[in-house]
């Protein structure tokens, strides 16, 4: 099994950006956008999406074992795991077992704590990142003094994959699912949601129709996108080409996304 070698060898390697379906791609937009010389290898874990869905010791050796072969096939020069639901469990494992640098995609709690006005933010997240201990530990960290709801949105990343796939998804279905995030306490209310999953940036469209009153939304994936950009500053660019990877690929890729780009088996 490789090791993933070190960052800044003379020839073009690869970045692989990993999520359990579709959601990373919201990643991978901002990546491109940065680099844009920069070549990418996508994997959507289909076969094991939806990761809310597992048993934490599970879903670490499941995520584990794929990464080694992944990184065995692709010698990728570093790893973004686009998921909060396994970035905060998985990412120690996957970084004892792999010398390949790893940037982690967490709930972005301390810029929503900065940008507050009332008080109040609401995580919006699947119930998996917001029973994490990860998740806890920043609120502790960074938002003490901050009213913190945390939401675990059951089907919200579903929506989103139904969204990307070109199926009708009703501003009723999205509004159950966030209905929650929308706090009024002692005459304040939200004004600040951490997008806690990388699939919900491709609804916020519907997010904004179905919200009560105008709240800032945060995505993290900017910031991802700087932050790889750091670690990988000395490194060969190369050609800007992006392929796509699936463990169990849906019949076609969605088109509202990248135009004629295609789902290629792990």
């Amino acid at each position: 099994m490789s090791d993933g070698g070190t960052v800044g060898q003379k020839q073009s390697r690869p970045v692989l950006i990993f999520d359990s379906g579709i959601g990373g791609l919201s990643v991978l937009r901002h990546v491109r956008a940065q680099e844009p010389r920069l070549d990418l290898v996508y994997v959507a874990d289909h076969a094991g999406f939806s990761y809310s869905d597992w048993e934490e010791a599970a879903l670490v050796g499941h995520v584990v074992d794929l990464m080694g072969r992944l990184i065995e096939t692709h010698d990728p020069r570093a790893v973004v795991i686009a998921c909060n639901t396994a970035s905060t469990l998985v990412l120690p494992a996957l970084r004892e077992q792999f010398r390949v640098p790893f940037v982690g995609t967490v709930p972005a709690i301390k810029p929503a704590a900065a940008a507050t006005r009332s008080g109040h933010v609401s995580v919006l997240a699947t119930p998996g990142t917001v029973r994490r201990d990860y998740t806890f530990e920043l609120i502790r960290q960074f938002a003490p003094q901050v009213a913190i709801t945390l939401v675990g949105a059951q089907g919200l990343s579903r929506l989103a994959e139904q969204e990307l796939a070109g199926e009708a998804v009703s501003d009723e279905a999205v509004l159950r699912e966030v209905a929650p995030v929308f706090v009024e306490r002692d005459g304040l209310r939200t004004d600040t949601v951490v997008l806690a999953c990388t699939h919900y940036p491709f609804l916020q469209g519907a997010f904004e129709r179905v919200a009560p009153w105008p709240v800032a939304w945060i995505d993290p994936a900017p910031a991802i996108a700087r932050r790889l950009s750091t670690l990988i500053m000395d490194a060969p660019q190369g050609a800007g080409e992006t392929r796509y990877f699936s463990t169990r690929a849906p019949a076609s890729f969605p088109a509202c996304y990248d135009d004629g780009a295609h789902w290629e088996d792990v």
